[in-house]
Order: structure tokens, then C-alpha cells, then sequence
């Protein structure tokens, strides 16, 4: 979340709290008036002599007395949601704190991180001249298609449980469900995602794609703890990622950090590691991101090619009138066409080509 969230957030809840204190205060003093009618009400009962005044004025007392000890439960609940409140405010002035800080480093690594991307789009546009003077046949030779699942590896993590990754978890598997080639596609979930998930999903399940979803930086990402209770998470550097990537004998095809400001390692990895990667340019909503991945994955199972599941992806934000449809960013290697790779192929397809 970016520091404007936490800030309306946090200006809600001190209204919350300061509603709250008034309204403590107010039981207070109703409750201070209402012991003072009663002591008033015992006195007049002890001064007259009149049996018939002097139980009246008891009554009265007594009324008082009761209003006033309902005033006090009042007071203390009330109080009591104020102490809850302050509890909210504080985390939400450290997160804000937080919030602020990334994006003051943000701020102070623009200039870099443009410098780099306008490295990198140099570097391709020589690229595409050179392919446009080359055979075809000089591309990447990526794995050849096969009769196979695609297996897609989902990594989500969310130490402190501020993000909703088992909601894009289940949109995503849900989506593909009613795909053209839904039983082409195999998932390995892990939805509160440890450093040991990572390497032995690389190993064991040795998937083609690879999507992180979480907390993240353009130099990091963060990982949990194997902890049943909410915790700062595990910060693991773009290139300690990168290296675990490029560890097995065949890396992925496609490594998707579907989390804030990961556009920076996306590039970077495709320079070191795998072909293709997606990241989003700056920090991404929620709902943002969840449609993002459901649309894409879904053209990918209906058959379609990488780069036309991207942009597919990143027009159903704007047709479900979501904002951020230009944060999601595909980066690919000099020597690899986003366009003429299709992930998904039935063995139809595979025996045609043979």
C-alpha cells in the first residue's frame, strides 16, 4: 500500500477515536450529574418529615443512582474503544512511517532506474534491428513444445497479512477453470511461501513459470518465516533470487512478480537468467493485481501467445474500470520474441509441428 492509504486510513481512525473520547466524556459528566441529583434527592429525603416526601425522594435517588451507574459502563466501554483505536493508529503511523520511506528511496532512484530502462530499451531496439537482419532461426531455442502440463509454480507471501494472496491465489486457479485448455495447466500453491518453498518447487516440480506474489522493492522480495503468527518476513535480494533461478539446469521460461515496484528485478532478470518476466513499474493495488493475473493466465490456458496474454491482461483493468493498467511490464532477453511464444500447446498442435 502507498503512503496516501495509510494517511486516509489513519486520518479515519483519529476521527474514530476522537468521536470516541467525546463520547466518553460525555457519558462522564452524565454520570458525574446524575450521582450529584442523587446525593441532592438522599438530602432532601433526610431533611422532611413527611414519610410520603421522604420515600419519593429515595426513589428519586435511586433512579439517579442506576442512570448514573449506566452512565459509567458507558464511559468505560467507550474507553475501552478508544484504547483500541490508539492501538490501530500507532501501527497505521508506522506503516505510513514505512510507506514514506520507500517512496522517499523511490524518489531518490529515479533518475538510476530511468537511466537503466533507457539503457535497456536501447539495447533491445539494437536488438529487434539486428533480428530483422538475422534468420529466424537465430532466436533463443526456448523448450520445445511438448504434450505436457504447464507447470506453474505460485509463491505467495504475506508475513504481516496485510495482502490478500490467497484471494489471487484462488481468482487465478478459478479463471483457468473455464479455459479452452484448463487441463493443460497444473499449479504447485504455496500460499505462505518460505526461501525452502522456492528451492524445492524449482527442483521437484520444475516449472515453466514461476509467480510471486507479495511484498516487494526494486531490490527485493520478501518471504516468510515458517511461523503461525504474523512477522516481519524474510527479505531476499534481487540477485540472491536471481541466482536461485538460474541454479537449476533448466531455469523457467516466464518469472511473474506480481507485487509493488518489481519492474526493476524483472528487467534485470532477463538479462541474467530467463527469457521472459513481468513486474509492475511502481506500487499496485490489490484488485489491480489480482485481475492482471487472472486475465493473463487465462489467455495463456485458452492457447494464446505471451505477449497477447499480457496485453489482454492489462485491458481487462480498464474494461472492469480498474486504475494501473500501464504498471504491469513485460520484459523480455534481446534473443526472445514474447510474440511467437505460446506456453499452452495441445497435442494436436505439438503433432502438427512434428
Amino acid at each position: 500500500m502507498n503512503s496516501d492509504h495509510y494517511r486516509r486510513e489513519l486520518l479515519r481512525k483519529q476521527e474514530q477515536q476522537a468521536a470516541a473520547e467525546r463520547k466518553a466524556g460525555d457519558a462522564r459528566k452524565k454520570e458525574a450529574d446524575k450521582r450529584a441529583a442523587a446525593a441532592k434527592a438522599r438530602a432532601a429525603a433526610s431533611g422532611t418529615k413527611s414519610e410520603i416526601t421522604r420515600r419519593s425522594k429515595h426513589r428519586d435517588a435511586e433512579r439517579y443512582e442506576k442512570a448514573a451507574n449506566d452512565a459509567a459502563k458507558e464511559a468505560a466501554a467507550t474507553q475501552g474503544k478508544v484504547a483500541s483505536l490508539a492501538k490501530d493508529i500507532a501501527t497505521l503511523q508506522a506503516r505510513l512511517s514505512k510507506a514514506e520511506q520507500d517512496e522517499a528511496r523511490k524518489q531518490q532512484a529515479e533518475h538510476a532506474a530511468a537511466r537503466r530502462r533507457a539503457d535497456q530499451d536501447h539495447r533491445q531496439l539494437m536488438a529487434r534491428l539486428a533480428r530483422t537482419e538475422a534468420d529466424v532461426s537465430e532466436l533463443r531455442e526456448m523448450r520445445p513444445p511438448k504434450a505436457e502440463r504447464l507447470r506453474i509454480l505460485m509463491l505467495a507471501a504475506s508475513s504481516e497479512g496485510d495482502l490478500r494472496v490467497g484471494r489471487e491465489q484462488t481468482r487465478i486457479r478459478r479463471a483457468t477453470e473455464s479455459a479452452l485448455h484448463r487441463d493443460l495447466i497444473e499449479f504447485e500453491v504455496k500460499s505462505s511461501a518460505t526461501t525452502d518453498d522456492l528451492l524445492d518447487g524449482l527442483v521437484r516440480f520444475r516449472p515453466h513459470v514461476v509467480h510471486f506474489s507479495g511484498h516487494s522493492s526494486k531490490d527485493l522480495l520478501v518471504f516468510e518465516n515458517d511461523v503461525d503468527q504474523p512477522h516481519a518476513g524474510v527479505d531476499v535480494g534481487a540477485d540472491a533470487f536471481a541466482r536461485t533461478l538460474g541454479a537449476v539446469s533448466e531455469p523457467p521460461l516466464l518469472v511473474m512478480l506480481n507485487s509493488c515496484e518489481s519492474a526493476d528485478q524483472a528487467a534485470r532478470l532477463v538479462e541474467q537468467v530467463v527469457p521472459f518476466a513481468i513486474g509492475m513499474s511502481e506500487s499496485v493495488e490489490d484488485g489491480t493485481a489480482i485481475s492482471y493475473a487472472a486475465r493473463f493466465y487465462t489467455s495463456i490456458a485458452d492457447g494464446t501467445s505471451l505477449h497477447e496474454a499480457h496485453e489482454l491482461g492489462r485491458a481487462s483493468l480498464a474494461l472492469n474500470g480498474l486504475t494501473g493498467a500501464e504498471l504491469p511490464q513485460l520484459f523480455h532477453a534481446a534473443d526472445a520474441d514474447p510474440r511467437s511464444l505460446t506456453l499452452v500447446v495441445p497435442p494436436d498442435a505439438t503433432e502438427a509441428t512434428g
